[in-house]
């Protein structure tokens, strides 16, 4: 999987994810039960240039460095070069979508932490865009996100692959 980042000489672009820190990313982690039947379907959160990740956690309330469903176990690195404004529009593009979301009720279909998201890089521009959408940034998540290891990888699949192996399983044995 591709990583968006280019290597600022200003600003550490260093994702350490022992520490939960993603500067300039979006991050990724799933959602109790829904991905277990559904791995394509997760909980999403923007971090700042710092790596402090915001994400819109249930009604009236933007979390800051603590995800509503865990720390992250995939990530995808965007390049402040690609924000008009550089750094400084890309952390008050962030900011100004997590106010606008502490006046939102959380709607899991339409009006969630990928819509956080999707205003966040809207408000600052990313790639010269202004219609990203929940379903372009799981997308992009799925092909340009990279996993925090096999852990991360694993978090977010063997819940599925039991529940396949099981139904699979029973499948076999009730004819």
């Amino acid at each position: 999987m591709s990583n968006d980042s280019e290597k600022s000489t200003d600003t550490d672009m260093e994702v350490q994810p022992k520490h939960h820190r993603y500067p300039f990313c979006i991050v990724w982690t799933p959602l109790p039960i829904i991905s277990w039947f559904f791995p394509f379907i997760g909980h999403m959160g923007i971090a700042t240039s710092k790596g402090v990740i915001r994400d819109f956690a249930g009604s009236y309330y933007v979390s800051e460095d603590d995800m509503a469903f865990g720390w992250p176990t995939m990530y995808w690195q965007l390049s402040p070069d690609k924000v008009p404004g550089g750094i400084e529009a890309f952390d008050r593009a962030i900011k100004e979508a997590s106010d606008e979301y502490r006046t939102h009720t959380h709607n899991i279909c339409c009006d969630n932490c990928h819509s956080h998201v999707a205003l966040a890089l809207n408000t600052m521009q990313y790639n010269n865009k202004s219609n990203w959408n929940m379903v372009h940034l799981a997308t992009m998540m799925i092909f340009k996100g990279k996993w925090n290891g096999i852990s991360g990888f694993l978090h977010q699949y063997l819940p599925f692959m039991i529940v396949v192996g099981l139904l699979v399983g029973i499948a076999i044995i009730l004819p």
